[in-house]
């Protein structure tokens, strides 16, 4: 009988199963860059995720809460009033703050605090951020307080059930009234009497207002923790008055 698997053309089966495996990891491996480049472009061009460090807006967000914010907002999806929103320190905001943070203290903790930071999943800058909501627009005129404690946008007087405020306080400590330049908008905590916002920024080189370049996004979820899980609501029917008003 003749030999006929010498030189036949085919591989040991050790070699053939060695193949196998460095395929199965080569694939791997592109499966994870490639959902890695997803999870960035979701990141930089979808969705955030954010901590909330401080009691400034109570009792809408409590701190250490999670939200998830939609950065199609501005550039896509246009602010409205009583919007919540993320947005870079305009310059000068944070200086001086001591807000608790709740920064990874391991090794392991900050590697994976950071790669999931990387894909929108991690809130290692929130630092650098503030949130608070949208009160008044480009060109609006934002005034408090009327004879009631009401604050006005362009003259129509708002009732805010978000605020957290002692029963029959203004709605806020110190008057003012401003007019909203154009690419800005004013912000304010809903804690009224506990929050650094547009009110208290004015010696900043932004005046208190917050460049829309500078607006990460919208928070429109509370996604941590899960006995916290809500949608955030912009409150349609508190600025109804004055988006008639517009038209």
């Amino acid at each position: 009988m003749t030999d006929t698997t010498e030189g036949s053309g085919r591989r040991p089966r050790a070699e053939h199963k060695g193949n196998g495996v460095l395929t199965f990891l080569r694939d791997l491996v592109i499966i994870f860059l490639a959902a890695l480049l997803v999870s960035f472009l979701v990141k930089t061009f979808l969705i955030r995720s954010f901590y909330i460090p401080s009691e400034s807006m109570e009792n809408t967000l409590q701190v250490n809460d999670r939200v998830i914010v939609n950065e199609l907002v501005p550039d896509v999806v246009s602010l409205k009033r009583g919007d919540v929103v993320v947005f870079k320190d305009p310059g000068g905001w944070l200086t001086g703050t001591n807000v608790p943070g709740v920064a990874p203290t391991t090794q392991p903790a900050k590697a994976i605090d950071w790669l999931l930071t990387q894909v929108g999943l991690g809130t290692g800058d929130s630092d650098d951020h503030l949130i608070k909501r949208v009160i008044g627009l480009p060109g609006d005129k934002v005034t408090c307080c009327n004879d009631l404690g009401q604050m006005s946008v362009n003259g129509v007087p708002i009732k805010e059930p978000y605020t957290l405020l002692p029963g029959g306080a203004p709605a806020s400590a110190d008057p003012f009234s401003v007019t909203v330049p154009e690419g800005t908008i004013w912000v304010m905590g809903d804690n009224r009497n506990d929050s650094k916002d547009s009110r208290y920024n004015r010696d900043t080189p932004s005046k208190g207002f917050v460049p829309l370049s500078d607006v990460t996004g919208r928070a429109f979820v509370i996604s941590w923790p899960t006995s916290r899980w809500t949608w955030l609501d912009d409150y349609p029917d508190v600025f109804a008055g004055v988006e008639e008003k517009d038209r």
